[in-house]
């Protein structure tokens, strides 16, 4: 579903402050991966998402995504195809806009825009029947401004508009980061009820490494702008925190104390 093909990408190159971000890139997920993405700050995982999403454009390789060279593609002409989820749960939505306007908004992209109603009558039972499930009352409060949400409610609301139109792949930037650990832990668990009940293919950033180890079916790490590990199937479900630190430990030669050194050194 996604190819990434020796990609690179170096910030004020040719400066005092040159960071090559990237470094020769290759990441394949197959259709319906739901791949965990640890490392170190400046490891270059949010990098790569930016360039996935065309947020910049890279210095060498291809990007393909279902088949497509998106290489070239504007980030607003690869918003039909990817869905986003940020860190900030202000991020994403329209705070002074309605939850069921927001939700048309989603609906709505990549169409063409005309002089209609906002929200029929038809679209606002649709919406109520979607926000059921995420059980956070949002199906009795259409009406109320976004901006007026709790922050796990409001991540709720952009992790279900962002899958609203079935993403080719959907990007999940350390989306859980922001709230508290049982909120959190709700909007993971939405996340992965999300990913395998329209069968998406998606990337999950993360700086908790159980996090990393218990959801999703692939486990990837990154250091220095490149991929150093990468596990799926039996040997991702039987991992342990204390494993991990070990192998990036081996791979990266750098010796580390505990979880929280490796995911912000």
């Amino acid at each position: 579903m996604l190819k990434l093909e020796h990609i690179s990408k170096t910030f004020n190159k040719g400066t005092i402050n040159e960071k090559k971000a990237l470094c020769g890139l290759n990441l394949h997920l197959k259709p319906g991966d739901f791949v965990t993405v640890i490392g170190g700050n400046g490891a270059g995982k949010s990098t790569m998402l930016n360039a996935v999403a065309g947020v910049w454009p890279v210095d060498e390789g291809r990007i393909i995504l279902d088949g497509k060279d998106i290489t070239a593609l504007p980030e607003h002409k690869r918003a039909g195809l990817i869905g986003r989820v940020f860190q900030d749960p202000m991020m994403g939505t329209a705070p002074n806009m309605q939850v069921e306007e927001n939700l048309a908004l989603a609906l709505r992209r990549g169409q063409r825009r005309g002089l209609r109603w906002g929200v029929t009558a038809e679209e606002k039972e649709q919406y109520r029947e979607l926000l059921k499930p995420l059980g956070l009352g949002l199906e009795d409060r259409m009406s109320a401004k976004v901006g007026l949400l709790s922050g796990g409610q409001r991540q709720a609301l952009t992790l279900l508009m962002a899958s609203l139109k079935k993403p080719k792949l959907l990007l999940l930037d350390e989306h859980t980061a922001a709230l508290d650990p049982a909120t959190a832990g709700k909007v993971l668990e939405l996340s992965d009820k999300i990913v395998e009940d329209d069968n998406l293919t998606a990337m999950m950033i993360t700086h908790n490494m159980s996090d990393a180890i218990r959801h999703g079916n692939r486990l990837i790490m990154m250091n220095e702008g490149n991929v150093i590990l990468d596990i799926s199937g039996e040997e991702k479900q039987h991992l342990t925190k204390h494993e991990l630190m070990d192998m990036f430990a081996s791979l990266s030669g750098v010796q580390i104390d505990n979880d929280q050194v490796l995911l912000t050194k």
